[in-house]
């Protein structure tokens, strides 16, 4: 028969063992609470529209064209549109790639033309020289020069300082692809006819103005 004395040491030490494993389990918990409470909290975040694909300068935006994300407040760029049906319509200033946030100044809801004084009208123009083109954006002035293939005369100039509109996105899958790129210029009627007939009597090039 086990002593009165034994019984009790065996008490003693089952109940300190479960002091200990009691304390052992406040302490986590007080510790993972103090975790808690000096963690700081997860940041803020925005809905915000951006391009679902690549849209080229100047397409009347569609649904198909959009899609929304959620973006940390820190990179929310100023005048960030929050709903695609703000920008359903509206015509693209300037090329988008997918994924990038779209903003109130990236869309224009009057014609391309308006702005650019009474009397211009909107001519594509196709540059000989496409990296030249690429050099481009909207609000760029340019002159376009003609040159005859067949004379050894110096080039002559067919629009001064003519503004650039649209500097549109090159299709790889266009016939013509390759054979320079496309730019969109405000001028008057009379020099749009310069450069139709310049376009056709052999290549086009431009030089940058101030």
């Amino acid at each position: 028969m086990t002593s009165v004395p034994a019984v009790l040491t065996r008490t003693r030490r089952l109940l300190a063992a479960r002091r200990r494993w009691f304390a052992a389990g406040l302490t986590a918990v007080a510790v993972a609470a103090g975790l808690h409470v000096v963690s700081p909290p997860p940041p803020g975040t925005q809905s915000v529209v951006v391009a679902a694909i690549d849209v080229p300068a100047g397409t009347p935006l569609r649904a198909e064209h959009l899609r929304r994300t959620d973006l940390p407040d820190a990179a929310v760029p100023r005048g960030a549109v929050t709903s695609p049906s703000q920008l359903v319509g509206r015509v693209l200033a300037g090329p988008v790639r997918a994924g990038e946030t779209l903003t109130d100044v990236r869309v224009v809801d009057r014609p391309l033309i308006a702005g650019y004084g009474g009397g211009r009208v909107a001519t594509p123009v196709r540059i000989a020289d496409a990296d030249a083109v690429a050099l481009l954006q909207p609000g760029d002035r340019i002159d376009v020069m003609a040159a005859d293939p067949q004379s050894a005369q110096a080039a002559s100039v067919v629009a001064t300082r003519a503004p650039v509109i649209v500097v549109p996105t090159p299709d790889a899958d266009s016939p013509t692809s390759g054979s320079g790129a496309l730019v969109v210029l405000a001028v008057s009627g009379e020099s749009a006819k310069k450069l139709a007939r310049a376009a056709v009597a052999g290549p086009l090039s431009i030089a940058i103005r101030e």
